[in-house]
């Protein structure tokens, strides 16, 4: 390499000293003899020995450049042989993917041709480069755990959809998702692989042989005989599947597990280029080790780690010299991994904290001093990137001490203020994946792990409680058990405090990333990251299908907890300098943040509706309440935006369909891969045999668009915007009248917190119900184990053949057991430790407190954005369900209060109308219906305010056509269950013990009905005369239409099940056919309960609608008792088929539903309440006695002459369900039979035969009693009234009904 400049006269950064004639034996205040002895001392010779004072070269900064030119061609020869050693192989010096002609499907490739994601079925690529002779090597960093196969491939081999490396004859691969080897044929070979692990791919063209290592394992040889010959190269190649992706090494970077002897990389190292930068090295630790003492006129030896320049000019000039070489060199990858990385790694290898040793800042200064400023920056992005690599590809060790190592270095870099701040603004959020730096990875080998050495003893819960009434039946721990039980305890805490560690680091990054107050040279950190932190969840937001982009769950979650410890300790240390403001266990979000267009919040959805509509419809009250004015102007651009914005999508997917030759080779995507290369996360070239783009153009981010409600984009956002000055409330603009006027934080934490809120519902919630899976299987494995011991006990000793079998199930359990329990240990500590779960539970709080805040302002409420209310309610259910096999969410502080918030939160949005969306609606109803099944969320709802109770009960009552009335009615059936009639079951009797993971489901919990709401419900149907008609007639008329559908249905099934031919009946039919029976009996049991609660609707005839309420009801219970208690009838048939998808069709449940109906109307209420009843249930026509009977067991003669010979045929009876129905309900069915039975006698005896002239001529069976006003047509009142509720017209001459009277046919006719 030429050097650049002469002499001293640096053309780059002008170090030179100026020197005088009269002072040519000093130079700066060294003089010459003892210049000449440093500079000899730090250019030392290449075997480190210096030459005798006599014959060594007498040096100056003049002759300076000359004496370095020489000492770094020295051993430069092997430059000259490179071409000899690349013998056996073919294609360029850099090897990279061939994105031009070997690839098959669809794929997307990264800017530097190495890391690669699959994009349709069955991708393939293969490398420029191929191989013929010798030994070599190339590394695959994986970076998805998904189907892929590694190898090797010829040139003939072609490749489709289904096909790829290893399934033709001259391909080979390794495919650790299956744990396979592929070559036409597949047998089982070497370990799976995960996420994080390193595959070497390793071919020896002389043996034949080709082999595999697994994070520098070897895996043994896969192939042997290999076809080789005349024609036959070798090229690495890739076949993988959807959303998975790779990085090659192939040599562009040192090779992480290098040791196989023999083997080269197919990319030669830069060798010349490695030698001089080893050499420049050790220069540069020559100067820091040997100071110069002017005083004394020696040269000393210095303690490295304290090192400083302190201005000598005879150091910065020595040093400017180092570094007019090192500079250029240290732009290339490969060099700043193996010299620059290595030997900053070994300055913090001394231990202690990362400030003890300020040596690295020193040289960061020294580069940003010496270098030119775009060497600083690929430099620095260079370094970033292999620390990244590094941290990502590690293998886990017992201590995580290369994961602690990799950290230490990245927060020693990012203390450097310029560093860190170019960092930011160019590298962490653009470039790299720096999410990356705040995950701590599970290992799915524990044994590599080092898990067995940190848990020795393994031990797992012995929950088999769950399974119905044996839940509370707890068995006593035993001795050995509590012994195990404690040391895998002691184990986990082991792991818990070494993780801790990494954590804590990691919590240090992000606490250097929001540093506020290094202003020097530009903005703060904070500010920076606050602006690349919104894109980061802009693009998340924005891009929910495009997985390239998209950050994957498992960062966030552990970035969500490393920005929450590091927000609170910045909230917190305000709250000391500030003691008016709040603390952070107080922490909120003002509702103005959410209106005044400081804050972007994408497209992301309100509470009502689109921003520009709110805008629109809410512009005076945003004027009144907090100063805001829309300029129309401003309205009118929002709305030609949404105009604009839908066009373009349009546009966009219209060209999605056409062929585009130029996507197709390179359609940029400027944003990161997050599947891709686990370095660089451009994904930038899109590969397509079809010449077709599979992705659609996308609006870059940031670019100069139309402003939406705001009038600053992120990008151009400063300090002042974000905290504001001098009278400018920045962040919170807009106070309402509502909000307090109290100093509450830094507004830049403001929007860090709404950005963390964000986040949970973007992605960490379902991530934390995926990894519960891993608890789920624990379970699944100790009840087999369980099952498999006590078989073991019962086998008899002469079948010895079984009791071996047992023995090998048994084994097989205990180390699949013993596996998960620690990998659970690891997930229990990383994911759901008491800690997190604190995190968790404060995000809870501040979604409440921000709930309420954003409550008060009226109807500016409707611009808080959906994702408040989701993850309000999520993250209620992720502390519920997710966290309570470690720990108990009782135990957390102020739980009974935060309870009862939220409680009130959900009793009152859920019929809000504020809230437009129809799927946060049905999120709140769904999150309410839960709540009411479980005894300690039940008691928080009931201790809300009484005005809320009663308001939410109100709502509940609300007529059902007018809403979505199935959750209702669940919720009202709730508050009634375990005081109906049979109603007390938990499962329904029919059905066989649920599974232990079903337990927690919210419809398999035990009754706990509220008589406090049931209270308040009764005394709104009583005294509110026009809600009891409205919310009965609209019950009624569900459970007309749920029965009809459901009688539909079963015969369609019958039908099918009929037919001679096989016939498989559509499970979703089924399903629906199920629910439309569950509706049915959910409806039946709400009417049970209001006729329990408030008979007087029914039975107090001076209520305008009781008779015609109670008249409807009879006509519904004897069509259903009908329909379902007929002989041989066609609900009996369906019934017996036992179909998959119907196990909840049954007779007991929806016969004690009417059974409980009726008890309460004919036996349980007064003398004329009971004779009206009788009246209204005689006279309906459907009445028949054999139904009532039928309920008791009591068949009629003529069915049990016919059953005679079917002796073996149970009937169904009530008396068969004495665990179920108490004697006291069974004498009252008793009573109430005979009592039916009486008054049907006397009935049929009194009744006089009608003639056909004085019957209803709408229904023919009751005589006429009502005639119309003023047309005088005459019905029965049952008619008249039920038509009367909908339409005003006369039923024959359509004439308007101006009212109705009694009529009594004359006795005379």
């Amino acid at each position: 390499m030429t050097s650049r400049g002469a002499g001293t006269a640096f053309s780059r950064k002008n170090y030179r000293l100026s020197t005088e004639p009269e002072k040519s034996k000093v130079t700066g205040i060294v003089n010459s003899r003892l210049l000449n002895d440093y500079l000899h001392r730090v250019f030392t010779n290449a075997d480190g020995n210096q030459p005798a004072a006599a014959y060594r070269k007498h040096l100056t900064f003049q002759n300076l450049q000359e004496h370095l030119d020489r000492l770094l061609a020295e051993e430069n020869g092997s430059e000259d042989s490179r071409d000899q050693v690349a013998e056996g192989r073919l294609g360029p010096s850099t090897v990279v993917l061939d994105h031009t002609s070997g690839f098959e499907g669809l794929l997307l490739v990264d800017d530097d041709l190495l890391g690669v994601i699959g994009h349709s079925n069955f991708g393939s690529i293969r490398a420029t480069t191929c191989v013929y002779k010798g030994k070599w090597i190339y590394e695959v960093l994986i970076s998805s755990q998904g189907l892929m196969q590694i190898g090797w491939c010829t040139l003939n081999c072609r490749f489709n959809q289904e096909e790829g490396v290893g399934d033709t004859p001259d391909s080979y691969a390794y495919d650790g998702n299956r744990v396979r080897k592929w070559n036409v044929t597949t047998t089982n070979y070497g370990k799976s692989w995960a996420a994080g692990d390193i595959v070497s791919c390793l071919i020896d063209l002389d043996e034949g042989t080709i082999a595999f290592c697994l994070n520098g394992i070897s895996l043994g040889t896969a192939f042997d005989n290999i076809t080789r010959g005349a024609g036959m190269a070798y090229f690495p190649a890739i076949s993988l599947s959807f959303k998975e992706s790779v990085a090659f090494n192939f040599g562009s970077r040192p090779l992480r597990y290098p040791l196989v002897e023999g083997y080269r990389p197919l990319q030669d190292p830069p060798i010349a280029d490695l030698v001089k930068a080893r050499k420049l090295l050790g220069y540069l630790k020559n100067v820091i080790h040997i100071g110069i003492d002017v005083t004394e006129g020696k040269l000393v030896e210095k303690d490295t780690s304290m090192w400083q320049l302190q201005g000598e000019p005879t150091v910065l000039i020595t040093l400017a010299h180092i570094f007019n070489y090192f500079s250029p060199l240290m732009c290339k990858v490969y060099l700043v991994e193996d010299v620059l990385m290595t030997f900053l790694l070994s300055i913090l290898e001394r231990g202690g904290a990362v400030e003890a040793h300020p040596l690295i800042q020193q040289l960061l200064d020294l580069m940003w001093l010496l270098m030119e400023e775009y060497e600083v920056h690929e430099c620095l992005k260079q370094l970033l990137m292999s620390l990244l690599r590094a941290y990502r590809f590690s293998p886990i060790i017992p201590d995580l001490g290369l994961q602690i190592h990799y950290l230490r270095l990245t927060i020693a870099v990012l203390k450097h203020e310029k560093s860190r701040k170019y960092l930011l603004s160019n590298v962490l959020f653009d470039v790299l994946r720096s999410v990356v730096f705040f995950y701590i990875k599970s290992p799915l080998r524990v044994e590599e792990a080092g898990l067995q050495e940190l848990i020795p003893t393994t031990w797992w819960p012995n929950r088999f409680t769950k399974e119905g009434k044996e839940s509370k039946e707890v068995k006593e721990e035993s001795a050995e058990e509590r012994l195990r039980r404690r040391a895998y305890e002691r184990g986990c805490q082991r792991l818990k405090k070494r993780i801790e560690v990494v954590e804590g680091l990691q919590v240090q990054i992000l606490k250097l990333l929001l540093n506020n107050k290094d202003r020097g040279g530009g903005e703060a950190s904070r500010y920076i990251f606050l602006n690349k932190f919104r894109k980061f969840l802009q693009e998340n937001a924005s891009n929910r299908g495009n997985l390239t982009v998209l950050c994957p769950p498992e960062y966030m979650v552990c970035f969500l907890h490393r920005l929450i410890a590091a927000l609170r300790f910045f909230w917190d240390g305000h709250k000391v300098k500030t003691p008016a403001a709040l603390s952070s266990e107080e922490a909120y979000v003002p509702p103005q943040l959410f209106y005044n267009g400081k804050v972007d919040y994408f497209d992301l959805q309100r509470l009502g509706g689109l921003l520009s509509h709110l805008k629109k419809t809410l512009k005076d009250d945003l004027a009144a309440k907090a100063n805001v004015l829309i300029d129309p102007a401003e309205l009118q651009a929002v709305t030609m935006d949404d105009l604009d914005e839908d066009e373009e999508s349009a546009t966009s997917a219209a060209q999605s369909q056409r062929p585009s030759a130029a996507l197709a080779i390179g359609g940029a995507l400027a944003r990161p891969g997050w599947l891709s290369s686990p370095t660089l996360g451009r994904a930038n070239r899109f590969l397509s045999t079809a010449a077709v783009s599979l992705m659609n153009p996308r609006r870059p981010l940031g670019t100069q668009e139309k402003i939406k409600v705001r009038t600053l984009s992120v990008e151009q956002r400063t300090e002042e915007d974000i905290e504001g000055s001098h009278g400018n409330e920045g962040l919170l603009l807009g106070r309402p009248p509502e909000e307090p006027d109290q100093p509450i934080t830094e507004n830049s934490l403001l929007e860090v917190l709404d950005g963390i809120v964000m986040m949970y519902n973007l992605s960490v919630h379902q991530q934390l119900g995926k990894m519960v899976g891993v608890s789920d299987d624990v379970n699944e494995y100790a009840m087999a184990l369980k099952d498999t011991e006590e078989k073991i006990s019962r086998c008899p000793k002469r079948r010895r053949d079984i009791h071996e079998e047992l023995l090998k199930s048994q084994k097989v359990f205990s180390e699949k057991l013993n596996h998960l329990s620690r990998r659970l240990a690891w997930i229990n500590v990383t994911i759901y430790s008491k800690e997190k779960m604190q995190d968790v539970y404060w995000l809870l709080r501040v979604c409440i407190r921000t709930i309420e805040h954003g409550d008060r302002t009226g109807s500016l409420f409707a611009f808080m954005p959906e994702f408040y209310l989701s993850v309000a309610m999520n993250s209620y259910s992720a502390l519920k369900n997710y966290f309570s096999p470690v720990n108990s969410m009782e135990e957390l502080p102020g739980y009974e209060e935060t309870l009862m918030r939220l409680a009130a939160i959900l009793a009152k949005h859920f019929a809000d109308s504020r809230i437009v969306g129809t799927d946060i609606r049905d999120s709140l109803m769904q999150a309410l219906a839960s709540y009411v099944c479980y005894p300690h969320s039940l008691r928080a709802v009931e201790r809300i305010p009484e005005e809320q109770r009663i308001s939410m009960m109100k709502n509940l009552l609300a007529p059902y056509e007018q809403r979505p009335w199935a959750q209702t009615n669940w919720i009202l059936v709730r508050l009634w269950r375990g005081c109906g009639f049979g109603y007390r079951y938990t499962r329904l009797p029919h059905l066989l013990k649920t599974k232990p993971e079903d337990a927690s489901l919210p419809s398999l919990q035990k009754p706990c009905p509220s008589t406090l709401l049931q209270r308040h419900m009764a005394d709104l149907l009583r005294s509110d005369r026009d809600l009891a008609p409205s919310f009965l007639n609209s019950v009624l008329n569900q459970l007309n239409w749920a029965f009809s559908e459901f009688i539909g249905m079963i015969q369609e099934i019958q039908q099918a099940a009929e037919r001679l031919e096989r016939n498989f009946v559509d499970s979703r039919q089924l399903k629906v056919c199920a629910t439309c029976f569950d509706l049915s009996v959910s409806l039946l049991r709400v009417l049970e309960m209001t006729v329990t609660l408030a008979p007087e609707i029914f039975l107090d005839w001076n209520r305008p609608s009781s008779e015609l309420l109670l008249r409807r009801l009879a006509q519904l219970l004897n069509q259903v008792l009908n329909r379902v208690t007929a002989e041989r009838n066609l609900f009996d048939r369906v019934v017996n088929l036992r179909l998959p998808g119907l196990e909840s069709v049954d007779h007991y449940p929806i016969l004690v539903a009417v059974t409980g109906i009726l008890v309460r109307l004919l036996v349980d209420t007064d003398v004329q309440g009971a004779e009206r009843a009788t009246a209204v249930l005689l006279a309906d026509p459907c009445f028949q006695l054999r139904s009532i009977q039928y309920l008791l067991g009591h068949a009629e003669p003529s069915a049990l002459a016919a059953a005679a010979p079917a002796t073996d045929k149970r009937h169904f009876s009530l008396h068969t369900y004495t665990e179920y129905i108490s004697a006291e309900e069974l004498a009252k069915v008793d009573k109430m039979l005979s009592h039916l039975s009486e008054e049907s006698k006397q009935a049929a005896a009194t009744t006089l035969p009608t003639s056909e002239e004085d019957l209803c001529p709408i229904c023919y069976a009751h005589p006429i009693s009502a005639i119309f006003r003023p047309c005088s047509h005459k019905s029965c009142k049952a008619c008249i009234n039920q038509h009367l509720m909908n339409n005003k017209d006369c039923f024959f001459c359509k004439a308007t009904i101006t009212g109705v009277d009694d009529f009594t046919k004359p006795a005379s006719s």
